[in-house]
């Protein structure tokens, strides 16, 4: 069955400052990720790597190149596609950015707000179902404060993974993880991505979990160095 393409970037390029201050952070970026695949992107700090994922994301406004995510366009995207297409991805970022004043489970529930055809008994068995998975069923009414660091990532990934995404943009998802927690959190994304034909692009340094990649690509100076299909990907 023939792959479809959920993220497809042509000569992208990206800029901070203006003018004499300008500096090029993204450099002619090329690349087409498939429904089912799992990237994983490497490389040293600084090098681009989380511009790429908030610009696919739709988080920054593309500068110049075109970046096509989910069948829409973000070049001079409006705000309201925007928002149509945030709606379908999973965010993972560093920062863990749970609400203080709401529990774990309300937090990961939050995500589903959006999607207005999920009732609130459903969002609310989706939420603790998708904590479960993330071995924090015993810490569903837990407030951030009475978390530890790991525990506030597994809240995230939880979140991020409760509404099904098309899409999921993960920024060192086991940065605070411990190997064994680490590993299950990443195959949980692995089996979302097969059972749901959802692409994962992940942002890591953690050489434990590389063998779960489709693809692994390296970025140095704003540039990708190597974009080609592994064999496993095709076998």
């Amino acid at each position: 069955m023939k792959k479809t393409i959920s993220v497809n970037i042509k000569n992208l390029n990206y800029y901070f400052g203006n003018k004499t201050l300008q500096s090029q952070v993204l450099c002619d970026i090329n690349l087409k990720i498939r429904s089912e695949e799992i990237i994983v992107l490497t490389g040293p700090s600084g090098s681009g790597k989380t511009t790429l994922l908030t610009l696919i994301g739709g988080l920054r406004s593309v500068q110049t190149g075109t970046l096509n995510v989910l069948g829409k366009e973000l070049y001079g995207a409006s705000d309201d596609k925007l928002v149509q297409v945030r709606r379908h991805i999973g965010y993972i970022f560093q920062a863990h950015n749970l609400l203080e004043f709401l529990t774990a489970r309300q937090n990961v529930q939050m995500s589903l707000e959006l999607h207005k055809q999920i009732s609130a008994r459903e969002a609310r068995h989706r939420a603790e179902s998708m904590l479960e998975a993330v071995k924090l069923g015993n810490r569903i009414n837990y407030y951030p404060s009475e978390l530890s660091g790991g525990q506030k990532q597994r809240v995230a990934i939880a979140r991020a993974l409760v509404s099904r995404p098309k899409l999921v943009l993960a920024d060192e998802p086991t940065a605070s993880l411990d190997s064994k927690t680490g590993r299950d959190v990443v195959k949980l994304m692995q089996q979302l991505a097969k059972e749901q034909g959802c692409s994962v692009l992940m942002v890591t340094h953690d050489n434990r979990i590389l063998d779960i990649a489709d693809r692994i690509i390296h970025m140095e100076d704003g540039k990708l160095l190597n974009t080609d299909f592994s064999q496993k990907y095709y076998s």
